[in-house]
């Protein structure tokens, strides 16, 4: 496959969920924000791979109680790979692709806005690609609201990340937003996605993790995960490859 990047601030889709998904070859990593059917709000976050190392991955419990991204077997720390994809407080479930996590819960926990807290933030240092650090901050207990934000690489000179965010409020049943690092044909990949408004058909978190599972391509996938918002890493639900 091939790279490219492209500039995309918000999209709107009627699109199902599953089809968004299964539309994307290979995704990268993806953050979801929903509500489902049954009235639940959670948070989704999900990894695939194209290298041997990437998909050797899992998503698990620290013993610190966060949730992390790391090797399956013991062959060493990759900053780019291994990450804390997870935390929670009581008031905030923060989650996504890298190290920034950390930072932006820590962030928060000072007393910052959550668009302040996903603020002068870096992507990943991987050129050409130059993968886009995404984050999700979910309020606890209940969810009204939810911030997601992107740091990309510009595509002009600048060095510099650009930052974009999306403030999401009161989702209805049934509403996601979704944030994927790539889309790819199965030829080409591309960075700088759109946030896609789209619907779920899940009642609750489980189903929920179901249709994410079964619509990634099962060649590319590695781990997914959805959150309740009110229960946060407690109620995690996760499925690993």
């Amino acid at each position: 496959m091939t790279s490219s990047r492209r500039l995309s601030l918000h999209s709107s889709h009627n699109s199902d969920l599953a089809r968004v998904l299964a539309d994307n070859a290979y995704p990268g990593r993806g953050i979801l924000c929903a509500r489902t059917g049954g009235g639940g709000v959670v948070g989704s976050y999900f990894v695939t791979g194209r290298s041997e190392a990437s998909r050797e991955r899992e998503i698990r419990l620290t013993d610190a109680g966060e949730l992390a991204v790391a090797a399956k077997s013991d062959v060493g720390f990759d900053p780019l790979r291994h990450y804390i994809a997870a935390t929670a407080s009581p008031e905030w479930l923060v989650f996504g692709n890298g190290a920034q996590v950390a930072a932006v819960a820590a962030r928060l926990a000072r007393g910052e806005q959550p668009s302040t807290a996903l603020d002068n933030l870096e992507h990943e240092p991987d050129a050409p690609i130059n993968t886009d650090r995404i984050t999700a901050i979910m309020q606890r207990p209940l969810g009204h609201l939810a911030v997601m934000g992107v740091a990309r690489c510009s595509t002009g000179a600048r060095r510099a990340s650009n930052i974009v965010t999306m403030t999401v409020r009161d989702l209805e049943p049934r509403e996601a937003v979704l944030l994927t690092t790539y889309r790819s044909n199965g030829q080409t990949i591309a960075g700088g996605q759109p946030f896609i408004e789209t619907g779920c058909a899940a009642r609750d978190g489980a189903e929920l993790l179901d249709e994410v599972w079964s619509a990634l391509n099962p060649a590319y996938r590695v781990a997914a995960m959805v959150l309740p918002v009110a229960a946060g890493l407690d109620g995690a639900l996760v499925r690993n490859s």
